[in-house]
């Protein structure tokens, strides 16, 4: 970063239009520990699917579950991908895990490449997971408990990550409008900080 750069510290800082820091721990946090315990439900899922336990747990729905993860549309999207959808929804919330670690406080401000990426991987992952809920009871014609959990938290994620991602667009905005270039802009996407950035960041 240069000189101006260097003299903005690397605290929790008001990303507008919010009065409050999207990229703050205390927002980020929540969202680590809720991909975390997706990623290990849908890891147990996965297990099931590739046969390396016997049953699946369902307090509520009981056997609904065995035929909703072995469903025709389930083995059809193993033969898309390669790998069982639960195992695929386990690597989604895993990237939402690493990705929700990755960077600083200010990461909104000086990674926005990360912030978006982050938020490509959450926003569809959430869509994803409610047209999956829709399609066990109409077109399987049966419900998963664990399938249900793993999709709320899908939809608390995309809640809990929008902001972040919406006040990276918004910065990035403020950076064409003052600047025009798209060379600069290209620049403050990848990180690499020019002094007409450096303004925009002081003015936010």
């Amino acid at each position: 970063m240069n000189e101006l750069a260097d003299n903005i510290p690397d605290l929790d800082v008001n990303a507008p239009p919010w009065k409050r820091n999207p990229s703050a721990w205390s927002q980020r946090i929540p969202i680590c520990l809720l991909a975390a315990l997706a990623f290990l439900i849908a890891s147990y899922m996965a297990l099931y699917q590739w046969r390396l336990v016997g049953d699946v747990w369902d307090p509520v729905f009981g056997e609904q579950t065995r035929h909703v993860l072995d469903s025709e549309v389930s083995e059809k999207m193993r033969r898309w991908f390669r790998i069982p959808d639960a195992a695929l929804g386990a690597l989604a919330y895993l990237g939402d895990l690493i990705f929700g670690l990755a960077g600083s406080t200010r990461r909104w401000q000086y990674r926005p490449w990360l912030v978006l990426l982050f938020g490509l991987d959450v926003i569809p992952l959430g869509i994803v997971s409610a047209v999956l809920v829709v399609m066990q009871g109409t077109v399987v014609g049966a419900w998963c408990f664990l399938c249900l959990v793993t999709a709320v938290i899908s939809l608390l994620l995309v809640a809990l990550a929008y902001d972040e991602v919406w006040s990276t667009l918004l910065y990035l905005r403020r950076v064409w409008r003052k600047t025009r270039s798209r060379r600069v802009l290209w620049d403050v996407f990848w990180g690499r900080v020019s002094r007409a950035a450096d303004e925009v960041a002081l003015a936010a």
